[in-house]
């Protein structure tokens, strides 16, 4: 900014327009607007030769910066604008033809520099006197650039886009089952997912910029037609020149416009086509072509050979071919020189590690023990390394631990899969930190099927138990998949059977799988409205050890952990009279109610239960002893005996009429009721009544 004196000591005066340009500069928004506003009144206004010397010399310019950008840049996306640059600098080329064509129509006649000197020096340059070897060779140029470099570049932006968009679901899956693995976080896979977005709108965009530079090829050749006929026509009859004259100074004028727009058009077509054609190189195309080119020793030293070759021929220049040969062969040479030191420094290197005396493994590291492994005979091991999708291990695996967390509420443990040539060819053993907690037998390339009625299967094949939940199954080949299927059975592969029972093993031991650090991580991740909470009960009111085990009994019953803030401040609520963890969860269960009645709820929109009558409650109530944390169950055999054979009972009933309900009792009650159901029948659900929420509709399908 320049500041002068002017008027009374002490006033300063500020340019303004300097000011307002420097603004301006600031506001690329503006700038790119009033750009675009100048090629579109360029179109209809006439420029005067000097204005159009000076925006023919910026689109050269503009040309030259397009075609070094996409020289330099590591990868395709980085010049993400390209086709909008590519429409810009299309438009401003085709609107300076058309104000160059109306300065050389309205003034040829005057001379050469009718239309400035630019397009004067252009056609002075290239017909070198003669306006035939002009046309020529404006041709020629026009031909290389819409026939060869146009073409190619936009039939390779084509395919590139379409193959981009076939394999975007692909590389999408890819990139969920990193995020279900746990290889990535949530912040990277969202990165990677624009990423892939960008590059898939990017070689779309380049597929529909190409038809730019195609057709102003075409429209540069339509005005140099007419423009030279035109040309003459003016000349001969409106100006009164002679036909040679005419044909003289129009052509040369019409030429060098000719020129002046081809060669950016040209510069910009290469820039292009070495764009669409960077997909999977990495680095500047310096770099990737001189190390690819020069890679390969015996290739350059065969293009040596040639060289020479030719050079001594009869007829044929001997200097430059004998200086390119000797150029290749020793290049060559180099080449083969420097793989070889690289080759024996890294044979150097493993001969090091191999001969290197065995670094012994510290016996604590045998201390180490495997929260979730999964152990394969060898018959199994194509569930692993096989390449097909549909039955891999590996892929379902990932599947199921991001279900679970959803489900449950926190990331389980990753799963380590391994051979164990003990096991017999088809057996596997499913271990939970390194005790087995399940195991079975299943068939590579055969199909599990059950009745689910739970009969025995009338399919030859291998018959067998259903190794998660024990019903009658058979393996059957590959062809009676489909006649399984028309009978109505239950059709599964092998590595969905041995996921299903890895499904419910993890479920049935979730509790044991939430380490103590599992717990500090999910406190930390808590949002921040919570952490005032965190700070008033943790470690002052109760232990991050006592929150574990809070929530290790909301897990054994299959209570999902993920609603962590309400966890927390049901766990706050019971702290002010209790400091057993089990009471303390029989609160939180309460604060849970909505939670857990839609966990149990039919797909109808109700509960169904079945209630505990006033005689069972007040028997229960009555064989309670001690007081306070201390209490127990001290029932009679027979009495438990009889109410186990009443449970099983009504929840068989229930289950013939197609109905899962709950067991409802009283709130002091339940965790003792639970305490005997959970020996005999596992599966049975039992609610307080305090856990019913008042919303819920409810249907009661028996009493006990």
């Amino acid at each position: 900014m320049t500041d002068i004196t002017a008027g009374q000591p002490g006033t300063r005066f500020r340019w303004p327009v300097l000011g307002d340009l420097t603004g301006l500069a600031k506001r690329g928004d503006l700038m790119l607007a009033i750009g675009v506003l100048t090629i579109l009144v360029v179109l209809i206004l006439p420029l005067p030769p000097m204005v159009l010397d000076i925006f023919l010399a910026v689109s050269i310019t503009i040309s030259v910066l397009i075609l070094m950008t996409a020289l330099f840049i590591q990868a395709p996306l980085e010049f993400s604008s390209f086709p909008t640059v590519l429409l810009i600098a299309t438009m401003l080329r085709l609107s300076l033809n058309l104000a160059s064509t109306r300065l050389i129509l309205s003034h040829g006649h005057e001379g050469t520099a009718a239309a400035g000197h630019v397009i004067e020096a252009f056609g002075h340059f290239v017909m070198a006197g003669n306006f035939v070897i002009g046309i020529i060779v404006f041709t020629i140029l026009v031909i290389v650039n819409f026939v060869v470099i146009t073409k190619g570049s936009g039939r390779i932006a084509e395919v590139a886009a379409r193959f981009h968009l076939d394999a975007m679901p692909g590389k999408q899956m890819a990139i969920d089952a990193d995020l279900s693995a746990g290889l990535i976080s949530e912040d990277d896979a969202r990165k990677r997912r624009k990423d892939l977005e960008d590059e898939s709108s990017f070689f779309g965009a380049m597929d529909g910029a190409s038809k730019f530079v195609r057709g102003d090829a075409v429209a540069g050749l339509l005005v140099v037609f007419i423009n030279v006929i035109g040309g003459i026509i003016i000349g001969v009859a409106q100006q009164n020149m002679t036909f040679t004259d005419a044909a003289k100074v129009y052509t040369l004028l019409t030429v060098g416009d000719g020129l002046v727009t081809q060669v950016p058009a040209l510069i910009v077509s290469t820039a292009a086509g070495l764009l669409v054609s960077k997909a999977g190189v990495t680095g500047a195309a310096d770099k990737a072509l001189v190390k690819q080119l020069s890679g390969y020793p015996k290739a350059l030293g065969m293009s040596g050979a040639v060289m020479l070759l030719l050079g001594i021929l009869p007829g044929i220049p001997m200097l430059p071919f004998l200086i390119l040969g000797g150029g290749a062969s020793a290049l060559a040479w180099y080449s083969a020189k420097r793989l070889k030191v690289t080759a024996d420094a890294e044979t150097a290197s493993v001969t090091a590690a191999a001969t290197a005396e065995p670094v012994e493994e510290p016996i604590s590291s045998a201390l180490k023990i495997d929260d979730l492994k999964i152990e394969l005979g060898y018959a199994l091991l194509p569930l692993v390394n096989s390449q097909e999708g549909g039955d891999r291990l590996t892929e379902q695996i990932k599947a199921l631990r991001r279900a679970l967390a959803i489900e449950m509420g926190f990331v389980m443990p990753a799963v380590r899969i391994l051979d164990n040539v003990q096991l017999e060819a088809n057996m596997y053993v499913i271990k939970i930190k390194e005790v087995e907690a399940g195991s079975g037998r299943i068939w590579p390339g055969q199909f599990m099927v059950m009745d689910p009625m739970g009969g025995q299967v009338n399919l030859p094949g291998i018959h067998t138990t259903e190794p998660t939940f024990g019903l009658p199954a058979t393996w059957v080949d590959i062809s009676q998949k489909e006649e399984a299927a028309v009978k109505g059975y239950t059709v599964v592969d092998a590595a969905t059977v041995l996921s299903t029972h890895l499904t419910e093993l993890l479920k049935n031991n979730t509790a044991d799988l939430l380490s103590y650090g599992e717990v500090g991580k999910l406190i930390k991740e808590l949002p921040k409205e919570q952490a005032e909470l965190v700070k008033d009960i943790i470690p002052g009111q109760i232990t991050m050890s006592g929150v574990q085990r809070v929530l290790q009994i909301l897990l054994t019953e299959r209570v999902s952990i993920r609603d962590l803030s309400t966890i927390l401040e049901g766990i706050a609520d019971a702290l002010s009279f209790t400091r057993n963890p089990t009471s303390i969860a029989e609160h939180v269960r309460t604060r849970l109610s909505r939670q857990i009645c839609a966990q149990y709820s039919t797909p109808a929109g109700y509960l169904p239960l079945i209630g505990l009558s006033p005689k069972w409650e007040q028997a229960f109530a009555d064989s309670i002893v001690g007081q306070g944390d201390d209490r127990s169950l001290a029932m009679q055999p027979s009495r438990l005996s009889e109410f186990i054979t009443l449970v099983r009972d009504r929840f068989e009933d229930a289950a013939r009429q197609g109905e899962n309900p709950v067991l409802v009792t009283s709130a002091g009650i339940r965790p003792f009721v639970r305490g005997i159901a959970e020996r005999f029948r596992a599966q049975t659900t039992v609610l307080s009544q305090s856990e019913i929420h008042p919303r819920v509709r409810l249907k009661t399908v028996g009493s006990i």
